[in-house]
Order: C-alpha cells, then sequence, then structure tokens
C-alpha cells in the first residue's frame, strides 16, 4: 500500500518564494516517488477564519489553483481539489468536534497569538485545528509535510485519531509531521529573523510572490537586509542572518551544495554581487512559472474541469471514511 501524503495552502495570498521552497518544491519533486500517493488541496474553508472579501477569495482560490499546475503538480501524478468542493471535510470537521476536548483548542499557539490581535475572535479559528485534523484523517493520511509552525496541528489531529480509535474502535491512521531537513525555513527580506510571512506580504520588502514581476522580485532583493560585514558564507551566527537566508536561497533554487554555493561567492565584491546573483536565480527560477500560470488562468473552462476531476478522486477516498465513521458513532446511514 502506498503512503497517503496530504498537504494544503489557504488561498489568503499568493505562493512566495518561502512556500516554494520549503513545500511546494519538494511537492512537484515527491510526485514521482513510486511509494507515495500525494494529495494537494487550496484549503479555502480555512481562509474563513478571518473575515474575507467574497470576490476576492473567489479570485484568489482560482489563482492558487492555476499556480498549483503551473508549479508542476500534476492532475495525472497527484489528487488536486478544492476543500469546499468536498463536503467530507465540513461534516467531517463536525464528528471530530464531539471527540476533542475544549481545552485541546484553547492550547493552541496559533490560535493564542491570533486571537490576542483580534477584538472579536470568531469561533472558525477556535475550530481551524479540527478542521485540519479532518483533511487528514478522512484520506487515511500517513504523512504530512509541515512547517514547524503547524506541527502542533498535526500533533493535535494525532491526538484526535488516538481518541476517536480508543472510544469507537481502530478507524484512523494516525499520521506523522514532515518536517524537511533543510530549506524549509525562508525568512523576510526585511526582516531575517522573522519567518517570510503570507500575513506579512502586505509589508514593503517583506516576500517575494512566485508571480511578481522580476523588476520587482529584483528590487525587492537588492534591498534586502544584511550586515555590515563583506563575508558570504554559510553561519549561524544571528548578525549573518540576511547573508544566510539569501544563501539559503540560492542554495535552495540551485540545488548546490553548500559548499558550491560558497566557492560560487569566494571572489565576490560584496554582498551587492550576492544579491545580484540571488535576483537572477530567482527570476530565472519563476519565469515559466509565470508564463504557464497566465496560460492556465486564461482557459477557465479546463480549470474548472481539472478542479472537479480532483474532487471526485477526493470523494472516492474520503466519503466512505465519513460513512464508517457515522456508523461508528451511532448515526443511521441514509
Amino acid at each position: 500500500m502506498k503512503r497517503r501524503v496530504f498537504s494544503g495552502i489557504q488561498p489568503s495570498e499568493m505562493i512566495h518564494i518561502g512556500n516554494y521552497i520549503g513545500a511546494v518544491k519538494r511537492w512537484v519533486e515527491s510526485q514521482n516517488d513510486a511509494e507515495k500517493e500525494n494529495i494537494f488541496c487550496v484549503v479555502d474553508l480555512h481562509a474563513l477564519t478571518v473575515p474575507q472579501d467574497p470576490h476576492a477569495l473567489r479570485e484568489r482560490t482560482l489563482e492558487l489553483m492555476a499556480l498549483f499546475l503551473a508549479v508542476g503538480l500534476d492532475p495525472d501524478k497527484s489528487i488536486l481539489f478544492l476543500q469546499s468542493h468536498v463536503s467530507v471535510h465540513a461534516e467531517g470537521a463536525w464528528l471530530l468536534n464531539c471527540v476533542t476536548p475544549e481545552g485541546w483548542l484553547k492550547k493552541m499557539t496559533q490560535y493564542k497569538d491570533k486571537s490576542a490581535k483580534q477584538e472579536t475572535v470568531l469561533t472558525g479559528l477556535l475550530d481551524y485545528p479540527v478542521l485540519m485534523a479532518a483533511d487528514i484523517l478522512f484520506y487515511d493520511v500517513h504523512e504530512v509535510p509541515v512547517g514547524e509552525d503547524q506541527k502542533q496541528h498535526v500533533e493535535l489531529a494525532r491526538n484526535i485519531a488516538e481518541r476517536f480509535n480508543y472510544h469507537y474502535g481502530e478507524t484512523f491512521i494516525v499520521p506523522e509531521p514532515m518536517i524537511a531537513a533543510s530549506g524549509a525555513r525562508i525568512m523576510g527580506l526585511d526582516d531575517p529573523t522573522a519567518k517570510m510571512s503570507k500575513s506579512s506580504a502586505h509589508i514593503k520588502g517583506h516576500v517575494i510572490r512566485l508571480l511578481d514581476d522580476p523588476k520587482d522580485i529584483e528590487r525587492t532583493i537588492m534591498r534586502s537586509k544584511t550586515d555590515s560585514g563583506s563575508e558570504i558564507r554559510f553561519s549561524k551566527d544571528p548578525e549573518k542572518a540576511g547573508v544566510n537566508n539569501l544563501l539559503t536561497i540560492y542554495h535552495a533554487l540551485t540545488g548546490k551544495s553548500k559548499e558550491a554555493v560558497e566557492q560560487d561567492f569566494a571572489n565576490a565584491r560584496g554582498y551587492g554581487d550576492l544579491k545580484k546573483a540571488v535576483a537572477e536565480v530567482v527570476i530565472a527560477s519563476t519565469e515559466q512559472i509565470r508564463v504557464r500560470h497566465r496560460d492556465i488562468i486564461s482557459d477557465r473552462a479546463e480549470l474548472e474541469r481539472l478542479m472537479k476531476l480532483g474532487a471526485d478522486k477526493a470523494r472516492a477516498i474520503s466519503e466512505p471514511r465519513l460513512r464508517d465513521v457515522k456508523k461508528k458513532m451511532g448515526l443511521i446511514l441514509g
């Protein structure tokens, strides 16, 4: 049996270079692993945990699905779909709510951080991790690639699966969080001590989006924060965080070893040479993505066909598990 992998991204903001290096690029590469079955989802229901402009949300959702295809995710090799197109996610989340203690949710670090910044906290924000658990558990997922900031949510999914299995018998596979060993944490170009984040995309100079114009990419990188030194090498010194971040981007996109990366800059005249080289690599790495995205988003009918195809495949996996769960919980199946 293949090991099933589930990953999702919210359509809150366009994918940036940190998302690409830390997750999406690896998704594309993993499609050729014969021992794994990959499921990639635009988790639009999760986006509703904060107020959204309906029109903008629809457009971002379509743009993100088109970007999934543009980066190289293949609907013949992987399952690609919109979360809201498969009702198992919402219905399954309610069933899991009924076995999840409230205290577990209030311990979630992201909930505490985000709720502290809001005057009114929507119930969806508190319940977000249970919906994420439904995303995972109803597909019999073995592995969930996540960053450190989402690891706690996968741990919650594990706890929910174990609690359900204890009360109702063996039902759910207990998933494992998979955290990349390197390149998974790209920092903000304006502040290399903070992770590059879609929630901070409005801050000038913070992110590079995959669909950004090459001139904007170059401008952002040339203005990125470094330090007053001149040595270009990987370092754990906090003072060298900016240089380390640029080298990490270069390392991830070129596929070169760290030793080869440092050798590339052995004769550099300063950080200007480093920034110029990084900008060239980023622009080259994203050029075909931008071209393919324009073609895909312009053919709305084909995009909708592929979304329906993916949703049908997702239902074929998740609906039998949903029926099993409902039966075990005492519900009468229709």
